[in-house]
Formats: C-alpha cells, sequence, structure tokens
C-alpha cells in the first residue's frame, strides 16, 4: 500500500461532532481579526484593497471554513496570520498576542503557536534537501530535539501523517503530491502549534487522495486539539471540514455563521452562487435544484464598487445596494446554536429571508 493510501479514520457522518467542543463548552476564541485593513500600493493600478474591515473569530479546538473566489482577500487573510505581511490598521490576536504589537520574544513564541500548511507542497519543500532534514531543521531551529531524540521525533512525526520511517530519506521529487503534502504537514506539526492556517492545502490534489488528506487533517485535529482556519474556492470542501464558514468576496465577509445553515441554505446571494457550483452526487437532486450563477468578473480590488461590492453581479440588487455599504448584522429569525449567523446585504435583511428564497420568488437562476 502506497503512503497515500495509508489508512486514516473514515470521515465522521456530516455534522455527526462538528464544532461540539465550539458549541457545547463555549471555548474562548484563539484568534480574533478585528476590523482587519490590508491595502497594498501599486504603480500604475493605485491602491489594492485586498481586505477592508475583516473582523473574525476562531473558538479554539475548532474549524473555520473561509471561502470565496480567487483575489478575494483569502490568502492575505492566512499571511496576515502567520506574520508574512503586516496589516494596514486593525488588531490581531494570536492566543492572547497582538500580532501587530508583539515584541520580538512574543513573535518567536507565536511562530510555534501558529503555522501554516500552503497550497503547492513542492514549492514550499527544499529540492536539494531529504524529508527527514527538512523536518531535522525545525526542530534544531526552535531547539526542540537534538542527537538521536530528533531523528526519533522526525519518524514519529512521519508516522503521525501516515508516512513510513523510510520517507526521512527521500527528496521531495521521489515522493507523490499527497505524499509532499504530508511532509508539510509534519514539517508545521514539528513545532506542536495550537493553530494551523491550511491556505488551499488540498486544492492541488488528486480528488481521492484529497479525501485521504481531508482525512487525516480531521484525526490530528481530533487527536491533538489543534485549532484550523481551512481556506478554499470549494465550499463544497470546506463544508465537510469546517464547524462556522466564513465567505468573503472582494475584501469583505458577506457572510459567516455555522457550517449547515451556511453551506445547506445560504443567506446572501454570493454564498447561494457558490453553492450552486457544487455538484450533486444525486442525479435525481441535481435535476431538481435551480442553480444561480453570478455575471460578469470580479470588481477590480484596485477601484471596488460604491456601496455592496457584490451590487454589480447580484441577481437581487436595488438602488439601495450601490449606494450604501450593508453592514454584518445577525440574520433575521437566526437561532443561537452554534454561534450567530451574520450577513450583509439590504434585501434580505428587509425581507428577512434568505438568498436562497429570495431567489426562487423572484424566478432567478441560470440555466443548468
Amino acid at each position: 500500500m502506497s503512503a497515500d493510501r495509508a489508512p486514516d479514520h473514515p470521515p465522521a457522518r456530516p455534522g455527526a461532532s462538528r464544532g461540539s467542543r465550539f458549541e457545547e463548552t463555549g471555548a474562548a476564541p484563539i484568534v480574533q481579526l478585528r476590523d482587519v485593513v490590508k491595502h497594498y500600493r501599486t504603480r500604475g493600478r493605485g491602491t489594492v484593497h485586498a481586505m477592508d474591515g475583516v473582523s473574525l473569530d476562531i473558538p479554539a479546538g475548532s474549524t473555520l471554513g473561509l471561502v470565496g473566489e480567487s483575489g478575494c482577500g483569502k490568502s492575505t487573510t492566512a499571511r496576515l496570520l502567520v506574520q508574512l505581511e503586516r496589516p494596514t490598521s486593525g488588531s490581531i490576536v494570536v492566543d492572547g498576542i497582538d500580532v501587530t504589537r508583539a515584541s520580538a520574544a512574543q513573535r518567536r513564541r507565536l511562530r510555534r503557536t501558529i503555522q501554516m500548511v500552503f497550497q503547492d507542497p513542492y514549492a514550499s519543500l527544499d529540492p536539494r534537501v531529504r524529508v527527514g532534514e527538512a523536518i531535522a531543521e525545525v526542530l534544531a531551529v526552535h531547539r526542540l530535539a537534538s542527537g538521536s531524540r530528533r531523528r526519533e521525533r522526525v519518524v514519529e512525526l512521519l508516522e503521525m501523517v501516515g508516512l513510513p520511517a523510510s520517507s526521512a530519506t527521500r527528496y521531495p521529487h521521489e515522493l507523490s503530491g499527497g505524499q509532499r503534502q504530508r511532509i508539510g504537514i509534519a514539517r508545521a506539526l514539528a513545532v506542536q502549534p495550537k493553530v494551523l492556517v491550511l491556505d488551499e492545502a488540498v486544492s492541488a490534489l488528486d480528488v481521492s487522495v484529497r479525501a485521504e488528506v481531508m482525512n487525516l487533517l480531521a484525526r490530528l485535529r481530533r487527536d491533538l486539539g489543534l485549532t484550523y482556519l481551512f481556506i478554499s474556492h470549494d465550499l463544497g470542501m470546506v463544508r465537510h471540514i469546517s464547524d462556522r464558514i466564513a465567505v468573503m468576496y472582494l475584501g469583505q465577509i458577506v457572510e459567516v455563521g455555522p457550517w449547515r445553515p451556511v453551506s445547506d441554505d445560504p443567506a446572501h446571494p454570493y454564498t447561494v452562487a457558490l453553492q450552486s457550483a457544487v455538484p450533486v452526487a444525486d442525479p435525481a437532486v441535481e435535476a431538481e435544484r435551480t442553480q444561480v450563477t453570478v455575471s460578469g468578473e470580479v470588481p477590480d480590488a484596485a477601484n471596488p464598487p460604491a456601496g455592496c461590492r457584490f451590487h454589480p453581479r447580484c441577481p437581487l440588487a436595488e438602488e439601495q445596494c450601490a449606494a450604501r455599504e450593508p453592514a454584518l448584522l445577525p440574520m433575521p429569525g437566526g437561532g443561537p446554536a452554534g454561534g450567530a449567523h451574520l450577513l450583509s446585504c439590504h434585501v434580505v435583511q428587509r425581507e428577512q429571508r434568505g438568498a436562497t428564497e429570495l431567489l426562487a420568488r423572484a424566478g432567478e437562476g441560470s440555466e443548468r
């Protein structure tokens, strides 16, 4: 059996144990973003609004899924959390430390508290360094083990991610994509972090391998008590691992709430469009459901639309949508279980009905 096929625990039935710590114990947020803004000054295009006023909480031991189209600001969020970038304004607190004001000693502690797994495992590994040496280097830099204990720890980490000890002597090009991503996860786990930022960590993998790595991530979260920020453009993928889902569009959060209502009965028109892009395995259900698409391209982040940023592409847009930016408010009639369900949409808030129902009533929808 190849390492990619190493058996993992089977995935839990959807909703079986999702977010139990957050919902039952009310775990305090280990990650908090408050009104975070990140602008990039460029030549020719002006100022790119990568993030504009993003606020998010991730309770300890939970998974927040962050979903949206390419260029919406997801990866910028990840880079800010792991200190690869600094915000233009706002605050980011990880495990009680304000990232934007951290001392040198606090920054060193943060590098062990929060780690990142990148999209392209081959690009994040040095092709000239054997896998075992790459993991051992992390242990050496952070002074976590030396000598024989360091070698033992490398083997432990490889086995933790479902790879044999012999993988330590191989170079990255000798491994498959799924095996390389497991190495990336092992290297991130070497410092015993509390939080993992997974930036499109499975999107470059084959479908079968993707499922195995998702199972691995679910098992590691359960066994090690990890907290995840799981970033993806695929709402279908996000719903299978997340306790809560945040939907991002053009640098802003447009909807955030417990995984089931956001993925199964979305309130925002943009989330409905993302949901419609996820295929359903049952042909009968697929044939009956209304599919919604949005027209046009994502606007230039250097010149975002006034009012609601989604209004130029929204099938529910009204005059007020172009004139006034909607606030992120509790969904009308939303219950408290699993945390608040928030969205920013003038029409949904006024009608007190989710976008799925409003679009069905209006007869909106694209050709199947």
